[in-house]
């Protein structure tokens, strides 16, 4: 700023003298000229003072635009991917959220934009890591347990650029955590249901090998009869459980084969009524005669009818009627089956399709149930494109659902 200022008055003075010159010389060519000669020194005097881009910020040590890093977040092919990634994306400098996807926003909120990166995602092992981290931190992946809500859990990775700006990955884990949960849950409620008709068989056995040939006819055929039973109910569970597998590996191959509907219901219906199942007369039958085309796996199909009528069975009351209706409804078909039972309370409804479970644990394995019976419906139903409804009033019984779609040319 000095050297211009100097130079500046340097050039005037020099003009200053030369217009005094010409002012004395009334005009003369010469002092003409020399007034000339001293406007252009003065323009040059001042030129020379002017900044040059280069010269100055060379000076500065500060980089020339066009050779300063490129800022990776402000590119728009970068807003363009953070928009269509589907899980929550945050753009940082500086510690400060300076872009944040969709997907970001509706977790984290939108004040976030502008945020520390440290308070907008609030989490202790975040704020911790986060805050010591430097620009040269791997890649690794940090767990954020209980967040954003208890039961949840989410994991953050972070990718360093240069110019300290970094990527924020957050992912949900929680899905995978309640799988994980469910299969260590199926093992170990497998194991349980296995373990204890296995415990009774052995038992009896021994009581049989113990009683050393004493002529007592009717205890023995007490004994055999709950062996029996016993191991009947595990073949059973062994057959269920084979049947969810089954299901479940086919879950993703929709069915091709065309079949009838109406025809498998009454022939499972048959099986029942011959068999030595309780309340064979209490089946009420109420189909029609009209074909029903489907595509199906017969197989299945006919398990899912067996399950819901053998359910209905089981837990309505005696000498009361199992109806077993189907209805066509316009593109689609109801097979409904209804009792009338005890009934069921709302709160344990959603969950009669989960593995194991029973409302009544007690009266469950009075009557035979595995546990497994509406776990192996609900997988037909939604690989034959299905929908499962239970319907129960407590005091007045239950109606199990399931519609699927006719074939195309029914």
């Amino acid at each position: 700023m000095f050297d211009r200022l100097s130079s500046l008055v340097t050039a005037l003075t020099l003009v200053a003298i030369a217009a005094i010159f010409a002012a004395l010389a009334d005009g003369d060519p010469l002092a003409i000229a020399m007034m000339a000669i001293a406007g252009f020194a003065a323009a040059l005097t001042v030129y020379s003072a002017l900044p040059h881009a280069h010269s100055d910020t060379r000076s500065a040590g500060v980089a020339p635009a066009e050779m300063r890093p490129l800022s990776f977040l402000r590119h728009p092919d970068f807003a363009r991917w953070v928009d269509q990634e589907k899980d929550p994306l945050l753009g940082v400098a500086d510690n400060i959220v300076a872009i944040a996807n969709d997907a970001a926003i509706r977790l984290l909120g939108r004040h976030i934009v502008g945020a520390d990166i440290r308070t907008a995602i609030r989490h202790p092992v975040a704020a911790e890591w986060l805050s010591r981290i430097d620009g040269d931190a791997a890649l690794e992946t940090i767990n954020l347990v209980d967040y954003p809500r208890p039961g949840q859990r989410w994991t953050m990775r972070i990718a360093a650029l240069s110019n300290g700006e970094r990527i924020v990955f957050l992912s949900d884990r929680s899905a995978i955590d309640a799988a994980d949960r469910m299969r260590s849950d199926f093992v170990a409620n497998a194991s349980h249901e296995l373990r204890t008709p296995l415990a009774a068989i052995l038992g009896y056995v021994e009581t049989l090998q113990d009683m050393n040939g004493e002529d007592d006819g009717a205890t023995r055929h007490r004994f055999l009869s709950i062996i029996e039973r016993e191991a009947r109910r595990m073949q059973q569970l062994v057959i269920d459980l084979l049947s969810i597998s089954r299901v479940e590996a086919d879950r993703f191959r929709r069915p091709t084969t065309e079949v009838d509907l109406a025809a498998i219901v009454r022939h499972t219906i048959t099986q029942l009524q011959d068999s030595e199942t309780a309340r064979p007369r209490d089946i009420v039958v109420a189909l029609g005669t009209e074909k029903l085309p489907m595509r199906g796996d017969e197989a299945q199909l006919g398990q899912l009818v067996h399950n819901i009528i053998s359910n209905a069975m089981k837990y309505g009351h005696p000498g009361t009627p199992v109806t077993v209706e189907l209805l066509r409804e316009g593109a689609r078909v109801r097979l409904s089956v209804s009792d009338e039972g005890d009934g069921i309370a709302p709160d344990h409804i959603p969950r009669l399709t989960e593995r194991f479970y029973r409302v009544d644990e007690a009266r469950s394995r009075s009557v035979g149930g595995t546990g497994l019976g509406l776990a192996i419906v609900k997988h037909i139903s939604e690989r034959h494109q299905g929908q499962l409804d239970i319907e129960s009033e407590v005091g007045k019984g239950t109606r199990v659902s399931v519609t699927f779609p006719l074939a195309v040319d029914a």
